[in-house]
């Protein structure tokens, strides 16, 4: 591809495309703090707080997305997760960036230019040592923690296993921080009863309490220990987001009990078995979140590694998932109804990553909002392959015709990278440019304050209201 000579297209105006929509985003939604109620950061970083110093650890160290691009552009992997220099990478990233036109990359990547360096030029090899030269300048002074108050960032939920001492999280609590940084529970790797990894886990978990795990029962006993440290650490949120179908089915405590027996003993467990567990599991901490008051988050539909040679090149995280067609819903709502036959069902955020399932999620979500908070059940903002334009205005507009858009808890950067807060601009434009065309269509009054307001409870305020913090 040719060089691109037209500056950056990332004007004040950018995706807004009408006056009222020019409004609605910098009178109402631009000056909004962000709430960041998921993501992969790194506590360590933010703790220790030293600058990050080069854009290439900032971009691309763990970046799947890009990493994806410059596989598709040709890209050997030396230079994607190899052991090319910093700056090989970067200068093969500036030349995969021009052939991502249309994808969401080529927006991301020059909107995180300009918020963060200042730079209008279209990133491509003509400019890549001038730019990667300025970029290093300034973050050679920019640590994670001001990056973060740079762009409004006020809460940030990072993602954590139970077995974390959160010693991180604490530093943080202690330190003068702009931005309140909070953990999450996690338990993605107790559900993996049955695989080899399974025992060595529990006895990383039992290392975290001052007794023995000799079964199901002392299992159920260090997880609630856990909870509750996590708890007193500020955590309020728990997630989940393993592999496969979301399955509940019956079980009796009796039968969970000599399931875990046989594990311990490393007897092979039938899937039934494995499903029961899971089941028994699955209740015993949807429980326990809804007596903490914490919001607990599902992320669903996705197949994970699939390519084997690449996995074992990289490691799990190789940017080899993709959208997955799993059964989900049938179990999800047997799940759901059975917390709430017992008044025990936590504030809940689903996501899913299969488009087609979009109507799914939202109509089951919409069964069980009780108990006069509003917005109890959330179906999530579009995420991971589904956060772009396209998808972020397909959730919004499902969102708005089978649930309450104004009660929605907006976005979140689901992001390992310290420069990725411009994806909440990104939704925020978004978002204000389509209620400002349903104004242009007389779908909806046109009363600028009254939209506005609704526009900022999206952005933030609803985010606010909905999660417990300190």
């Amino acid at each position: 591809m040719s060089s691109i000579k037209a500056k950056n297209f990332i004007t004040d105006n950018f995706l807004l495309q009408s006056k009222e929509a020019e409004i609605l985003y910098h009178e109402y939604a631009k000056s909004m703090p962000i709430i960041d109620y998921h993501n992969h950061l790194s506590a360590k970083d933010i703790a220790e707080n030293k600058p990050i110093e080069n854009i290439t650890k900032a971009w691309l160290s763990e970046d799947h997305y890009k990493w994806r691009g410059m596989r598709a552009n040709g890209i050997e992997e030396d230079y994607i997760s190899g052991e090319a220099s910093l700056k090989e990478k970067f200068e093969k990233w500036a030349e995969t960036v021009p052939n991502t036109l249309r994808n969401p990359l080529f927006h991301w990547t020059q909107l995180e230019l300009k918020r963060y360096f200042n730079i209008d030029a279209i990133l491509q090899p003509n400019n890549a040592p001038d730019i990667y030269k300025k970029a290093n300048t300034i973050l050679e002074n920019k640590t994670p923690a001001q990056l973060l108050k740079d762009m409004n960032v006020e809460v940030v939920c990072t993602t954590d296993d139970p077995t974390d001492d959160l010693k991180y999280h604490q530093q943080i609590a202690k330190g003068d921080f702009f931005t309140k940084v909070y953990p999450t529970f996690r338990p993605d790797e107790l559900f993996f009863i049955g695989e080899e990894k399974f025992s060595n886990y529990i006895e990383k978990l039992a290392n975290c309490v001052p007794f023995k795990i000799e079964n199901y029962a002392t299992l159920l006993k260090a997880i609630y220990e856990r909870i509750e440290f996590f708890h007193e650490n500020g955590c309020r949120l728990s997630d989940y987001g393993i592999n496969g179908a979301f399955s509940f089915v019956t079980f009796t405590e009796d039968e969970v009990s000599l399931i875990f027996d046989k594990s311990l003993k490393g007897e092979t467990l039938s899937e039934n078995d494995i499903q029961k567990y899971r089941s028994s599991l699955l209740l015993y901490l949807g429980r326990k979140y809804h007596q903490k008051g914490w919001v607990q988050q599902y992320h669903l539909g996705v197949i994970r590694n699939n390519n084997t040679r690449l996995k074992e090149l990289v490691g799990a995280d190789a940017g080899c998932d993709s959208i997955a067609d799993y059964p989900i819903i049938e179990g999800l709502s047997k799940f759901l109804n059975t917390l709430d036959s017992d008044n025990q069902l936590a504030k809940t955020i689903t996501y899913n990553l299969n488009p087609s399932q979009n109507e799914t999620f939202i109509t089951m979500m919409g069964n069980f909002n009780t108990g006069g908070i509003s917005g109890k059940m959330q179906w999530g903002a579009a995420w991971w392959f589904l956060d772009q334009k396209d998808g972020i205005e397909k959730q919004l507009n499902v969102l708005s015709n089978m649930g309450l858009l104004s009660q929605f808890i907006g976005m979140l950067t689901d992001s390992r990278s310290f420069l990725s807060f411009p994806r909440h601009e990104y939704f925020r434009r978004i978002l204000c440019n389509i209620i400002a065309e349903d104004i242009k269509n007389g779908l909806v009054p046109n009363d600028i304050e009254f939209l506005g307001k609704m526009i900022e409870d999206i952005c933030y305020n609803n985010a606010k209201n909905y999660f417990n913090f300190k």
